[in-house]
């Protein structure tokens, strides 16, 4: 017999009010995808605010929500979404970049996908991998093994880079335009933290200048987007990617 335990957070977060800003800063009347929709605030403040919010999960937290499992085919079609938001999902798949192709096959041409996960680039999640050998919101305890038959949270099993987030949009055919973030990480820690920063944006400089066959711009908008505020002190990391035409 199959069993069913995917948790949820039971409250509207930072990262929540954060992605709803960056929505209705755009068009209105957009039609929003929330996967996996969890507690449903999200949504409903959307479709507050004049949008068309539809919600899917694993869950059956609600009546409404579409059936979706993101390991798997999502029940969309084609370019059906202008705007997809994927809240503290991706690390919690199998396989997050058909996850990212996925989201962007739904998202109509032009259409913005905003994905959040935990930062492990943020400076604490690199103290931490540093002195413990795994990240911020990734330890041992928190992914399980799953046995024959069951159906349950495998937990955070996908930490992922910004890098490897930008190679996977550009991989499906989208194009990550935004950094962004909720609430900063640790914040009594910066004056330890501080130096290394600063040393690590110079040590950046100076590998890129030995990389002579690498685009400039596109150097200069990696390096911009990685020593970004949001993603060197927030808790959750946020990405806004548009889908490119054609």
């Amino acid at each position: 017999m199959l069993s069913t335990d995917y948790s949820h957070v039971g409250n509207f977060t930072g990262y929540m009010g954060r992605v709803f800003a960056l929505v209705v800063a755009g068009p209105p009347a957009q039609r929003v995808l929330d996967l996996p929709a969890g507690n449903g605030l999200l949504s409903e403040r959307l479709r507050a605010a004049g949008h068309d919010a539809v919600c899917a999960d694993i869950n059956r937290a609600r009546p409404d929500y579409v059936y979706a499992d993101l390991n798997a085919r999502l029940p969309f079609a084609d370019g059906e979404f202008d705007t997809i938001l994927c809240l503290e999902g991706l690390e919690h798949v199998l396989d997050p970049q058909a996850l990212i192709g996925e989201l962007t096959r739904i998202t109509r041409p032009g259409g913005r996908i905003i994905l959040s996960t935990p930062n492990i680039q943020n400076v604490y999640s690199r103290l931490q991998f540093l002195c413990t050998g795994f990240y911020y919101q990734y330890g041992p305890w928190l992914c399980r093994q799953l046995k024959p038959g069951e159906v349950l949270d495998r937990g955070h099993i996908a930490p992922m880079t910004y890098l490897q987030l930008r190679y996977h949009f550009r991989l499906h055919g989208a194009r990550i335009e935004r950094v962004d973030g909720d609430k900063w990480k640790r914040k009594v820690l910066l004056p330890l933290l501080l130096p290394f920063v600063l040393w690590g944006r110079i040590w950046t400089r100076l590998i890129m200048r030995r990389e002579p066959d690498a685009d400039p711009q596109e150097c200069q908008e990696v390096y911009a987007h990685m020593w970004s505020r949001p993603l060197l002190f927030s808790r959750s990391l946020i990405l806004v990617a548009r889908k490119l035409p054609g």
